[in-house]
């Protein structure tokens, strides 16, 4: 093989290796670029406002649920879950109407843009997981199931208040029919 070819031949090989070597780099910042920043602003904007030990009251009006209606009271601790991409709340409240003892998991979902709530609780064999989003300053989480013939639907509103506050609203309506209050909850951190 003459020197001229190989000369030729090395060039070649070294032109193939500098343009691989380069395809590699930009697909890696390429990655890179399209991975978001962590956490992401829609947690980072409920994190402020969620993280930290509450103390609460839950005012049950009267219902089936609670026929007497009453007011229980309880602690729940809010933390960061990895990344800073979920928010791990762990609540447990006790009182006339009942003890309650579970776990709120709250994420964001870019696809649908939307926040996601899983609730486990001791009341209930599964998970509970409702779609979130901000409707003028409030958070509102929705649910829905059927039990039976059943529709349920079941509405969170919680809203954070000018002093450091929180105050929720649960409804839930039954086939379509008008919204009840099923518990009011007022929190303040400790």
């Amino acid at each position: 093989m003459s020197s001229c070819y190989k000369s030729i031949l090395i060039a070649v090989l070294l032109f193939v290796v500098a343009v691989l070597i380069l395809m590699v780099f930009h697909n890696a910042v390429a990655a890179q670029e399209a991975r978001p920043q962590l956490p992401l602003p829609e947690m980072q904007k409920l994190s402020k406002l969620y993280v930290g030990t509450w103390d609460y009251t839950e005012t049950y009006p009267k219902s089936p649920m609670a026929p007497n209606g009453g007011v229980n009271t309880g602690v729940y601790k809010s933390e960061l879950g990895p990344g800073g991409n979920s928010i791990f709340n762990h609540f447990h409240s006790k009182g006339p109407v009942g003890e309650f003892d579970g776990v709120l998991v709250i994420t964001w979902d870019p696809k649908e843009k939307a926040y996601k709530a899983y609730v486990f609780g001791d009341s209930f064999p599964t998970a509970i997981v409702e779609n979130g989003q901000w409707e003028d300053g409030v958070l509102v989480f929705r649910f829905e199931l059927s039990m039976g013939g059943a529709k349920i639907a079941l509405r969170n509103a919680t809203k954070w208040l000018p002093d450091g506050k929180i105050s929720s609203d649960e409804f839930t309506s039954m086939n379509g029919a008008p919204e009840s209050l099923l518990v009011h909850v007022d929190a303040v951190k400790k």
